[in-house]
């Protein structure tokens, strides 16, 4: 595994599986399965979890015979990651107008305190001349 993987060269499936292992932390292939829409066959699932290991998303270990998956990306990092690619294809940078498109999205179902955390953000930035 010489490269980092990058999360923005995952296909559609395999961001599924990637947002179900985040999700549920350590999974068997079957947990995967059960999880995914239009439940794939089992050796689809294996065959998938394979290839995000062999691309370096993935590790396992072998618990009482079957394998466990886990992620080799921090969840953190992940989404880090995410949100940079989001911010690249679709705002090309414009950090704010995509701050404005979430809260709006959220409008009302903001709590107090994720209001307060917010505006402490603004305060900040105000104070700092961003």
């Amino acid at each position: 595994m010489g490269k980092k993987p990058q999360l923005g060269n995952l296909t559609r499936r395999e961001r599924q599986i990637m947002e179900i292992v985040y999700r549920l932390g350590r999974v068997s292939a079957v947990e995967v399965m059960e999880a995914l829409p239009d439940r794939p066959v089992n050796a689809t699932v294996r065959t998938m979890l394979g290839v995000l290991e062999d691309k370096g998303f993935l590790r396992h270990e072998t618990e009482k015979g079957r394998y466990i998956y886990y992620p080799t990306i921090p969840l953190q990092k992940a989404r880090t990651t995410a949100l940079a690619n989001v911010l690249d294809t679709f705002f090309k940078g414009a950090e704010a107008n995509a701050v404005i498109s979430i809260l709006k999205e959220s409008e009302g179902r903001l709590s107090g305190e994720e209001v307060r955390a917010i505006e402490d953000l603004i305060d900040r930035s105000r104070k700092e001349g961003r």
